[in-house]
């Protein structure tokens, strides 16, 4: 349940605290007064898109927090990994100017598509134009399998239609003319023996890129060695560093016994010499493996030039290039024996072809099954939102292969007078029923899932009268068994209320802002009074108002007297 709504900076509100109740949640506020803006917070908190136009002007950022209770939020915690104090999920999000937005779960932030997962088990939000969804045919198929609770048909069918689709695949690229089918294996002879004939080895580009670097100043490196040899081993005119060490130890050496203070320097020196004959010795060693074979470079640039061309050829590195060699070897074996696999392929489709087409069937008397319950469930539904009479039916078109979801087209039909033949509804539903139709879609579909807070955007689109009275009366009997927050312009609905909020617009120092006040009974009198007679409230639509409230009290307390 959605506890409280508190949103800072978000158009026109400056700063309102919603503090929401179980039951029916109503909204009433003139046209542009801001009730929008408080269904874009809840959408902000579902992980919907925001953007800095959200921001009010003159403010750093906006923020939207909501505190949500119930098994669903805090199940949705204990699988993420994260606390909930006191039996309380706190969501928040904020809008930064440069449009980006951060998200928090009880402080620790989530990813968006961490809170869009969150926010699909907390609310359900039907907007003016959801409607219109039961307009498009491709809905129809995934509201018949919600309601029939068909996951488990719809994905072992599909786990059999992926694997049919996986082998048709494989089929398909070893199904190809002859003529083609010579020319891609001419090709990959081709590259085979041209990669195979490169000998490539992994690492060899920069293994050969340093030698040849190295080649190419052999010169510079020959002096320096020779220059550091003569330095420490010394040639026909002077001693070498190593010599002068040697001489200066034996000099100490000789001393000892004359004094054993000596002693320290002595060693320091016999271990400089050693220290110096070692790096004499790796010197020479080194000067001796200077020795560069003719045409050594020569050999190097070629070779590189080779891996150069294969890279730009074939693309990558030399490991990229290998595995692309067994690609290479792989398809042209599949393809010398594309007969006998392709043999053993067909056999396999031919098996997963009936398997998909067996739970095809399966998932198909699944829907139909589902199909009659919802019929009559809806024509139930729809009776008492002042509909009697309309028939609900579901079309199946059966296919003749398997598809992504099915062997069935599925199609809502429906007559809305008596006598009359069903048809789409895209055809026969005016809007006013089309909301009617939705809300009856909603309150049977509610049955099946986890979501503890329904939100009715202008659900009363195209409605009046006693049509507008059965919409309040559906929306307090689905409120007995879960929380519904509504925005409406009709009297009929608000009188339903629980809880009744009023959104005003009003302006303070040059600027206009938007409070969300909760009100109390004479507010609500008020209120109802100005949806019936816009200004022109009288002591008549006062009094017409305070019996609308207490009828539709008295129709609650029977309501759910009759249903608890």
């Amino acid at each position: 349940m959605l506890q409280l709504l508190h949103i800072e900076n978000v158009a026109v509100i400056e700063r309102a605290d919603v503090e929401f109740t179980g039951g029916l949640n109503v909204l009433t506020g003139e046209t542009g007064a801001g009730k929008s803006i408080v269904i874009d917070a809840m959408n902000a908190i579902l992980g919907g898109k925001t953007s800095k136009e959200l921001i009010r002007r003159g403010a750093e950022n906006a923020l939207v927090t909501a505190v949500f209770t119930g098994d669903a939020a805090l199940r949705w915690c204990e699988e993420a990994g994260l606390d909930a104090e006191e039996g309380e999920v706190i969501i928040s999000r904020k809008i930064s100017p440069d449009g980006r937005s951060t998200s928090r779960v009880n402080g620790n932030p989530v990813p968006l598509a961490q809170l869009r997962e969150l926010g699909a088990r907390l609310l359900d939000i039907h907007g003016q134009n959801d409607g219109q969804r039961l307009l498009d045919e491709r809905f129809h198929r995934r509201y018949l399998d919600g309601y029939g609770k068909l996951q488990k048909e719809l994905s072992e069918y599909q786990a059999a239609y992926e694997a049919l689709k996986e082998t048709k695949k494989a089929v398909d690229a070893l199904s190809m003319d002859e003529g083609a089918k010579e020319r891609r294996m001419d090709t990959l002879r081709y590259q085979i023996a041209e990669l195979e004939k490169a000998d490539i080895k992994p690492g060899e580009v920069e293994e050969k890129t340093a030698r040849r670097d190295f080649l190419r100043s052999i010169g510079k490196i020959t002096d320096a060695v020779n220059e550091a040899y003569f330095a420490m081993y010394g040639g026909d005119r002077n001693d070498g560093a190593a010599t002068l060490i040697e001489e200066a130890e034996g000099a100490l050496t000789g001393a000892l016994r004359y004094s054993e203070t000596l002693t320290g320097i002595t060693e320091k020196l016999r271990q400089l010499r050693y220290d110096a004959e070692d790096v004499t010795e790796e010197l020479r060693d080194l000067r001796e493996s200077m020795d560069v074979t003719p045409g050594e470079l020569d050999e190097l640039e070629s070779r590189l030039e080779l891996l150069r061309r294969l890279s730009r050829k074939y693309g990558g590195d030399e490991t990229a290039l290998l595995a692309f060699l067994e690609e290479c070897r792989e398809e042209l074996d599949n393809m010398e024996f594309a007969g006998e696999k392709l043999e053993k392929l067909n056999a396999e489709m031919k098996k997963r072809h009936k398997a998909a087409v067996e739970a095809a069937m399966i998932l198909r008397k699944a829907r139909k099954e589902a199909a009659l319950r919802l019929g009559k469930e809806l024509q139930n539904e729809l009776s008492h939102l002042s509909m009697k009479g309309t028939r609900f039916e579901v079309e199946f078109t059966e296919l003749s292969e398997p598809g992504p979801e099915g062997m069935d087209e599925v199609r809502f039909l429906m007559s809305a007078n008596a006598g009359e033949v069903p048809g789409r509804i895209s055809r026969i539903a005016s809007g006013g029923e089309l909301s009617r139709i939705m809300l009856a879609m909603k309150s049977v579909l509610s049955e099946s899932d986890e979501i503890g807070t329904m939100v009715f955007d202008e659900i009363d689109t195209g409605v009046s009268g006693i049509a507008a009275q059965r919409v309040g009366e559906k929306l307090s009997a689905l409120a007995g068994k879960k929380q519904v927050l509504c925005v409406t312009h009709l009297p009929q609905i608000a009188a339903m209320a629980d809880n009744h909020f009023c959104v005003e617009k009003n302006q303070r120092d040059g600027r206009t802002f938007t409070d969300v006040r909760t009100l109390d009974g004479e507010g609500r009198r008020q209120e109802i009074a100005r949806l019936t007679g816009g200004d022109n409230v009288t002591e008549l639509t006062l009094s017409a108002a305070g019996e609308q409230i207490a009828a539709a009290d008295a129709w609650k307390r029977q309501n759910r007297a009759e249903n608890h």
